[in-house]
């Protein structure tokens, strides 16, 4: 058979075909809606001299316990990611207690950049002899200096602390360890748990479990029920040591200007923040406005988007009266916020959140007025304004 006619094992009918969506359009499943049918709403517009260029799309949910007090757009179904690894490690928080050092604790909750640190932090939490059990992907550092001259390796990867501290607990539990990163392995229904606990709802169950980037399962759940759960998070802080091991290590839990890492320096202990891969963030804060624990939750619609996502967290932070620096400024375009994105009661204090500094001057102008400038040029005599003419 002509090789150019032989039909795709992926086809209707053939072999491959079972794993495979059964059409590029996409399918329709009940409960769970499309991007394509989700209303998300703007978060933060990119102006050049006032006309819009690009404007950020996403979803954003604050909540006091168990309760949403704020959702613009959150009733979006999505996969937490890696913003999910505190609620992860807490399947294995009391027997990792004794086990680990603080920096291994850190790490562990960490999606890091790959660095010299964030490396030697990862493999000290299992001995050698168990290196070749750890299974997520090959990587190279996540932000690189210079030229690029190392080859991949598996502790590069932003989730090896995480995937090291789930072996490591794995073992103290008694659960074996072939095919952890698989959903049916015996810590899975424990994360489960965890979820349901935090999100005050016992009966729930996702309805999708996927893979995760680095091969760890992920579940589905909308932006309202995570902004819950990091709200929980942050009223049930004491309760173990992962609150406390990523105020005290930031660095370890990101890197260099990585947005979460920064925000919790900014924070100085009264919050937890985690990114997650395509445009998340969680926040969990202490403020004596919300004693039940105060969850805010960010999900940038077309994925990963640092600089947004770092304005919107700005702000949400501003309001609430702690301090998170600019971003690097945008190149001849201002970021201007959404009202929207918090409470109405915080609009007003919104308005001083400013996205721009001293330092990020107004490259969308010209400094001429183009029609003043247009008049002179189409003058009888173009050189009139320009003196007496000369000799």
């Amino acid at each position: 058979m002509d090789p150019n006619e032989r039909p795709s094992s992926v086809s209707s009918g053939r072999p491959g075909s079972k794993v495979y969506p059964k059409t590029p359009i996409g399918e329709k499943f009940e409960n769970i809606a499309t991007g394509r049918e989700v209303e998300w709403e703007p978060l933060v517009d990119f102006r050049r001299m006032d006309v819009s260029e690009n404007t950020i799309h996403g979803a954003i949910a604050w909540a006091h316990g168990e309760e949403i007090i704020h959702s613009f757009g959150g009733n979006v179904l999505i996969y937490g990611r890696s913003m999910m690894k505190p609620f992860m490690m807490k399947v294995f928080a009391e027997v990792l207690d004794k086990e680990l050092n603080w920096d291994q604790k850190s790490i562990s909750c960490s999606s890091h950049n790959g660095d010299t640190e964030h490396v030697a932090a990862a493999q000290s939490i299992l001995n050698e002899s168990e290196w070749g059990l750890m299974q997520c992907p090959l990587d190279v550092p996540l932000v690189q200096f210079g030229r690029q001259v190392r080859r991949p390796r598996r502790w590069f990867h932003t989730c090896s602390g995480e995937h090291a501290a789930v072996l490591k607990g794995m073992r103290l539990l008694g659960i074996r360890r072939a095919g952890y990163t698989l959903p049916n392995s015996d810590w899975f229904p424990l994360y489960i748990d965890v979820l349901r606990e935090y999100m005050g709802d016992p009966d729930w169950s996702p309805d999708r479990v996927a893979k995760d980037g680095c091969g760890m399962p992920t579940t589905s759940n909308t932006v309202n029920e995570l902004a819950i759960m990091f709200a929980n998070l942050g009223s049930r802080r004491d309760e173990d040591w992962i609150w406390e091991a990523m105020n005290r290590n930031p660095d370890l839990v990101g890197g260099f200007n990585r947005l979460d890492s920064t925000c919790l320096k900014a924070g100085e202990g009264k919050i937890l923040a985690k990114e997650g891969a395509d445009g998340l963030l969680g926040l969990s804060v202490i403020h004596k406005d919300w004693p039940k624990g105060l969850g805010i939750v960010i999900k940038i619609a077309h994925g990963w988007n640092s600089q947004a996502t770092w304005y919107i967290s700005r702000a949400v932070l501003g309001v609430l009266g702690i301090h998170l620096r600019n971003p690097y400024p945008l190149h001849r375009q201002k970021a201007f916020i959404v009202p929207g994105i918090v409470p109405e009661m915080y609009s007003e204090a919104l308005e001083s959140i400013v996205t721009w500094d001293e330092w990020d001057p107004d490259r969308d102008r010209f400094s001429l007025d183009w029609k003043k400038y247009t008049e002179a040029t189409t003058r009888s005599d173009p050189f009139s304004n320009e003196g007496d003419g000369g000799p």
